[in-house]
């Protein structure tokens, strides 16, 4: 098994480019690959901390735009982008869905993003337990935060539990795929699914 490097390429070039994390760099190599986010659109964040995609999502958007994240954990220090704002909250909290449209201005965004993990505990069954959970969670939000038409992309750690909630949101979607990046830690059992054309 890969040994866990903190310190690596990524973690260091992001230290050394303000990046709030090496997760900026994911969502960027998806960018530049596959063109998730466009100039004015409206995203949600799901799992934000600490901040990494709020900040490359940002960008992408422009100030026509709008990314607003939520996570348990507040990002600080804040963002200072005017097209940002990031909540404090948790995903089965069902005051969740009014708070994000609320700070999005508008019911269902364009865009649903989430590079949420739970906390691993290294107990297998505990922390696929928490995996499924939180997959569960972000599957209930779909259809009350994502438009018709509409983009996800989403973190799954591999796993029995996860790749059933994996099939169920992709028949939701036109189109969908598995894709890794370069960014991931190495050894790293996650894997991203960015699936289009949201059926509402």
């Amino acid at each position: 098994m890969a040994r866990y490097q903190r310190k690596d390429h990524f973690h260091q070039r992001a230290k050394r480019e303000g990046a709030r994390s090496r997760a900026f760099y994911k969502l960027d190599e998806f960018q530049r690959a596959h063109r998730v986010l466009r100039p004015g659109d409206r995203v949600v964040d799901l799992g934000c901390w600490p901040g990494g995609w709020l900040q490359c999502a940002a960008a992408a958007v422009t100030g026509k735009g709008r990314v607003v994240g939520i996570d348990l954990a507040p990002i600080e220090p804040a963002l200072e982008l005017a097209q940002v704002r990031s909540l404090t909250g948790d995903l089965e909290d069902p005051a969740v869905v009014g708070a994000l449209r609320a700070a999005l201005e508008a019911p269902r965004c364009d865009v649903l993003l989430s590079d949420a993990a739970p906390k691993l505990t290294g107990i297998r069954d505990a922390d696929r337990a928490a995996e499924e959970r939180l997959l569960e969670a972000i599957e209930r939000l779909l259809p009350e935060l994502l438009r018709g038409g509409g983009t996800l992309l989403l973190k799954i750690l591999e796993g029995p539990e996860a790749q059933a909630i994996d099939r169920r949101i992709r028949s939701h979607f036109g189109r969908a795929r598995s894709i890794k990046t370069q960014a991931t830690r190495k050894g790293s059992a996650e894997r991203y699914l960015l699936a289009r054309d949201f059926s509402g």
